[in-house]
């Protein structure tokens, strides 16, 4: 109890740091788990290049960009930019973990430094030593927030590197759905495909031919 009784005011706002902390930790790990981002049935439709077997589901990423796929026949562009605005809804709330990583061991050195300021303080001018009380205090608070900003800093650390490579290996996973999704779109749609490379061959032929001409 000693470690929290004598951090003065600067427990409030560690306090609030380790809340947020533990909060989105939490929070992240229940969203990018498999069932949430990219179902097992979904891997294995795209591995075997069955498509069409994934069927729109609101609650799953995949289910979502597979619903805008089938509902709105994007260009393959529109396609990976949803794609996109998907994956960054996966780091929802990861940047908080940064800013504890920051704030926490930050609070500490100010606790620290207030700590130290008022052991100093509290040397008598006439006998030249400290007062017990104030010495005792001064650096308890000092070496209590150091030990509580650094005991939040280092979790958060581990979570947020944790969550970012998690981001990154569901991306990947996704951005080849996409790909499948692309290819099933080619497919189904190869007038499209070849219309679209011959425009980028020749910019003079135009896409609508007048009837007149």
């Amino acid at each position: 109890m000693d470690l929290f009784t004598n951090t003065g005011i600067f427990l409030y706002p560690l306090a609030i740091c380790s809340f947020i902390a533990v909060f989105i930790t939490v929070e992240r790990l229940i969203a990018l788990r498999n069932s949430q981002i990219i179902p097992r049935a979904a891997v294995d439709a795209f591995v075997s290049g069955q498509v069409e077997q994934i069927k729109p589901d609101r609650r799953s990423v995949v289910g979502r960009i597979v619903g805008f796929y089938r509902e709105r026949n994007p260009d393959p562009e529109a396609l990976k930019a949803f794609a996109r605005l998907e994956v960054s809804r996966m780091e929802r709330g990861i940047f908080l973990l940064e800013v504890v990583i920051g704030v926490a061991p930050l609070l500490g050195l100010l606790g620290t430094v207030t700590g130290l300021t008022q052991v100093f303080g509290g040397f008598s001018v006439e006998t030249g030593l400290p007062e017990p009380e104030a010495f005792i205090k001064g650096i308890a608070l000092a070496l209590n927030t150091t030990i509580l900003g650094l005991a939040i800093a280092i979790p958060a650390l581990a979570a947020h590197s944790y969550l970012l490579r998690r981001v990154e290996s569901l991306a990947a996973r996704i951005s080849v759905g996409v790909e499948c999704l692309v290819k099933d779109a080619d497919s189904h749609n190869p007038s499209a495909a070849d219309q679209i490379s011959s425009s980028d061959t020749s910019h003079a032929v135009p896409l609508c031919h007048d009837k007149g001409g």
